[in-house]
C-alpha cells in the first residue's frame, strides 16, 4: 500500500511538472513581446522543472533508500539562476528601448524607471 501511494505521488509530480513545462513552452512561443515572454520560462517552466526534479529525487530515494542530491542541486541552481537571468534580460530590454520610455507604464513613484535614470550618461 505504501509503495502504491509513493508511485501515485511520483506520477502526480511528473504530470504536474509536465503540464507546467508545456504551459511555459507555449507561453515562450506564443506571447508577443519579450517582457511577456520572460514570464513563461521563469515562472511556469521553472515550476515544471522543479516538479520533475522533485519526482526524480523522490523516486530514487524510494528505490535506493537514500536521497539523491543531484536533483536537489540542479533545482537550487535552477531556482536561483532563472529569476536573475530574467531580471537581466528585462533590464537590457529597457535599455534597448529607452527612446520609447514614454510608452512604459508609470512606476507609481516620483522618480521613473531606475535603470533608465543613468542610461546614456558617460561615466568616467
Amino acid at each position: 500500500m505504501l509503495q502504491l501511494l509513493a508511485e501515485l505521488i511520483v506520477s502526480l509530480l511528473i504530470l504536474a511538472g509536465s503540464f507546467f513545462l508545456l504551459v511555459g513552452s507555449l507561453g515562450l512561443a506564443r506571447l508577443p513581446t519579450l517582457v511577456q515572454r520572460l514570464h513563461a520560462p521563469t515562472k511556469a517552466a521553472t515550476l515544471g522543472a522543479g516538479g520533475l526534479l522533485l519526482a526524480s529525487s523522490l523516486y530514487f530515494w524510494l528505490q535506493r533508500g537514500h536521497p539523491s542530491y543531484h536533483e536537489v542541486l540542479i533545482g537550487v541552481f535552477l531556482f536561483l539562476s532563472a529569476p536573475i537571468t530574467a531580471h537581466m534580460l528585462a533590464k537590457v530590454n529597457l535599455l534597448r528601448h529607452k527612446r520609447e520610455a514614454d510608452a512604459l507604464p508609470p512606476t507609481g513613484r516620483p522618480t521613473g524607471w531606475a535603470v533608465l535614470e543613468g542610461a546614456g550618461e558617460d561615466r568616467q
